[in-house]
Parts: structure tokens; C-alpha cells; sequence
């Protein structure tokens, strides 16, 4: 579960509204109510378009569903695979504004690994974006893209824009399959210090390859602050 951000040192309203009905009806049943709009209000002192943004947040991830005349429950399981969405889609499927710190952008030669990984000779020229992201003004990632600029002339001389995948869907090169791995670590100084967090504090590690049909694009590894993001995954098989 995520964690309240902050901002100047104080609690979004909207997320602590959140993240107390999140854990209330975590691991309640299908069709459970959730506390009602009145209810929070008067809970928590705030004003009803507050609480009506905490719950369009739950509603939007999938946790709750409204029933017209009824109310609003724990919803149903949705049956749907995860779709590959980048980062500012993925705060505004959580209700909050994503927002980015370009640290740099870039040509590199590619070192093995990203060479490897996008199936390339070692020191053939790739795209290296770094940046700092945030989600309401909270610190989330730190996100290195590497990108194959065989595939993106002119890329860095565009201007960087605010969504990689909204600019590589313009390129008609928006990823169509990913590979994904995931794994818990600690950071080092550097990190640390862009993450705003004390050395050593444990993180979780993604790592995507995405591709267009066989065609590799980019290349992302990310440092999430485990205490500020949850990765959701749904998984099944057909009947």
C-alpha cells in the first residue's frame, strides 16, 4: 500500500482520505460498501470534493465501483490484462499529477548491457534520458530510458517531451509488448539523495524492455520508493 505523501511537510488531504479507505476495505469482499461521501466528511473535516477525489482514485485503480442510486462497494475483480502504460498515465490512473526532472538527456555510446539489451553492438549510439519523477509533488522514481536512436532521428533535437510513450506513439513506435522484472534492493549516496531517502533504504527495481512487434525501442530501468508505489499486476489464463 502506498504510503501518504507529503508536500511541505504536510498530508495531502485526498490521499490520507484515500489510503485510510483503501486499508478499511482491504480484503473485503465483492459488493462490501465503502464509507459514503457524508460519512468521510464528517470524519475528517474536509470538504466533499476532497473526499469525491480520494474516491474517483480507488474507482479509477479498480478497488471500488459505484452503483447509480446505491452507493459505492468494494468492486468485482476486473478480467482484464495490465496494460503497458507509462508513468504519467500510471499517476493519473492513481489520481495523482505526475511530474518530471530532466537530470539529463543525451547521446551515449551503448555499454554492454543496454547494448544487450536492445539488441545492439556494443557502442552504437543510443538516447540516454534520465529523470527525477514525482507524483503530486512527491519524489516516486528515478528513471533511466535508453533508446535506440537508429529508430529516433532527431529525438533530443525536438525538445524532451512530458511523455515518452505519448512521443513514441507520435513515431507510431509505441511499445505493443513489454518484458518486465522486478526486484527489492537498497540504494547507494546518489541515489539516495535524488529520492530525497537515507542511504540504504530498500527500493523496489523495475526493469522494461518494450518493443513494437519484434523491434526492441527502449530500454527503462526505475527506482521506486517502495514506501510511495505499489505495482499492481493482474494475472490469469484464458478459460
Amino acid at each position: 500500500m502506498e504510503d501518504v505523501l507529503l508536500r511541505d511537510g504536510r498530508a495531502l488531504k485526498h490521499v490520507v482520505v484515500r489510503e485510510y479507505v483503501r486499508g478499511l476495505v482491504a480484503g473485503n469482499a465483492p459488493g462490501s460498501p465503502a464509507p459514503s461521501e457524508r460519512e468521510l466528511v464528517h470524519r475528517f473535516g474536509v470538504a466533499r470534493m476532497t473526499v469525491r477525489q480520494a474516491l474517483d482514485a480507488l474507482v479509477t485503480e479498480g478497488l471500488l465501483e459505484r452503483i447509480p442510486g446505491r452507493g459505492t462497494f468494494v468492486a468485482r475483480p476486473r478480467r482484464v490484462a495490465t496494460p503497458i502504460i507509462g508513468y504519467t498515465e500510471e499517476m493519473a490512473r492513481r489520481g495523482l499529477l505526475a511530474e518530471s526532472v530532466t537530470l539529463l538527456a543525451r547521446r551515449e555510446q551503448a555499454g554492454p548491457g543496454v547494448a544487450r539489451a536492445l539488441n545492439l553492438t556494443e557502442g552504437d549510439a543510443v538516447i540516454h534520458w534520465r529523470r527525477v519523477r514525482r507524483g503530486d509533488g512527491a519524489v516516486v522514481c528515478l528513471e533511466d530510458n535508453y533508446l535506440n536512436e537508429v529508430l529516433l532521428p532527431g529525438f533530443l533535437q525536438t525538445g524532451m517531451p512530458t511523455s515518452l510513450y505519448d512521443a513514441l506513439d507520435d513515431r507510431g513506435l509505441r511499445p505493443t509488448w513489454a518484458e518486465d522484472s522486478i526486484s527489492a534492493d537498497t540504494v547507494g549516496d546518489e541515489e539516495a539523495a535524488l529520492l530525497e531517502v537515507d542511504p540504504g533504504t530498500v527500493v523496489l527495481r523495475h526493469s522494461r524492455r518494450g518493443l513494437v512487434d519484434d523491434k526492441i525501442v527502449n530500454v527503462s530501468r526505475s527506482v521506486y520508493r517502495a514506501d510511495r508505489f505499489t505495482l499492481w499486476i493482474q494475472l490469469g489464463h484464458d478459460a
